[in-house]
């Protein structure tokens, strides 16, 4: 069973927009480094999506611009789907981010390419616009792309960080957005980065 039972309706723009919906299903394949706080499995895809979108309806009061929160929860969820094809690469993988752009432009080509053409251009454009990180709605968007991890790692001992040896600097870099556009938000996070040194699940280089 799979695809090769997909019936079709005999219209082919819903019959596009239906075997789209199947295929996103892979998302929850796609499994990132991110440890569940009740440290039982690695996250999938999906549900990071699902849990900064919904995070966008909870932290707008922090942002230091206005931000349209219906439309960063579409930028939540579909900014992860290139990572159907492309795979999921790990923020502090200094190698594997070489060529994480050419391999999601390629995936983006092919993923949304499915939908009928002005769906297709509605999600990708949502998705380049959080890439760029230019507006207000997609630095809010990519600033909760990167606490809700962060959270994670404070509460499962540091997992990735631990995993992948990442020293605090790496991670401040990263962090850098939130301070600019979410400073209220940076105090917990510098007190976490302090805590994370002092018990070992950072590296300090300083």
């Amino acid at each position: 069973m799979g695809m090769e039972s997909f019936l079709a309706s005999g219209m082919p723009r819903l019959d596009q927009q239906l075997r789209f919906t199947a295929e996103i299903d892979k998302m929850t394949g796609i499994l990132r480094r991110t440890l569940l706080v009740d440290h039982s499995r690695r996250e999938n895809d999906a549900e990071h999506s699902w849990h900064i979108a919904v995070m966008a309806m909870l932290f707008e009061e922090y942002a230091i611009e206005k931000v349209n929160v219906g439309r960063v929860a579409e930028m939540c969820v579909v900014h992860d789907l290139v990572e159907i094809y492309a795979g999921d690469t790990f923020a502090y993988d200094v190698k594997g981010n070489e060529d994480k752009k050419a391999r999601e432009q390629a995936a983006a080509d092919k993923l949304f390419g499915q939908l009928p053409e002005e769906q297709g251009k509605m999600i990708r454009d949502l998705w380049e616009e959080f890439d760029a990180m230019e507006t207000a709605d997609a630095k809010y968007a990519a600033c909760l792309d990167r606490l809700q991890p962060f959270l994670h790692n404070t509460l499962t001992g540091g997992h990735t960080w631990v995993e992948g040896g990442t020293d605090r600097t790496a991670v401040e870099k990263r962090m850098a957005l939130i301070k600019e556009f979410m400073p209220e938000v940076y105090g917990w996070i510098s007190a976490n980065l302090d805590r994370a040194v002092e018990n070992g699940w950072l590296k300090s280089l300083k």
